[in-house]
């Protein structure tokens, strides 16, 4: 699974920045590819307002 940072965390909540630095990313546009487990579907639904996600 691809994700990519697509909007900025400044102003989000402490747990929401902390969230997505633990995914590996730290700039706008940044990607990542991470592997479909629970935990990361949690990570990724808990910031999903703030990523790009391809199957």
């Amino acid at each position: 699974m691809k994700i990519t940072l697509k909007r900025s965390v400044i102003g989000r909540p402490e747990y929401q920045v902390k969230t997505v630095q633990a995914l590996g990313l730290r700039k706008i546009g940044d990607s990542r590819e991470v592997s479909d487990s629970p935990a990361i579907r949690g990570m990724v639904n808990t910031v999903k307002h703030l990523l790009e996600v391809q199957e």
